[in-house]
């Protein structure tokens, strides 16, 4: 996938993970992309890994089923970043 499809994944995919999940996140533009690009990583690998049952960093498409995955992985982000921040502070 090239680059200008992972920033539009990312923006989309991050967007969507902010809107849906409870509570305030902060951050800007950079923030949101960087979201959902982990998020596409995170959500890509564990689609892999239930779908195949070995572990390989994949990364989701640009396609409605891509969003979807891109979307769980990035909720999945901000909740481990959440509850390691939390700890930290």
């Amino acid at each position: 996938m090239n680059i200008l499809a992972w920033i539009i994944l990312g923006l989309i995919a991050g967007a969507i993970a902010k809107m849906i999940y409870p509570g305030s996140q902060g951050g800007g533009l950079i923030s949101t992309l960087l979201l959902g690009v982990v998020g596409a990583f995170v959500g890509g690998t564990l689609f892999d890994l239930l779908q195949t049952g070995t572990f390989t960093l994949a990364a989701s498409s640009l396609s409605f089923g891509g969003i979807v995955v891109a979307v769980i992985g990035a909720l999945i982000a901000i909740f481990l970043y959440n509850m390691f921040t939390r700890r930290a502070a």
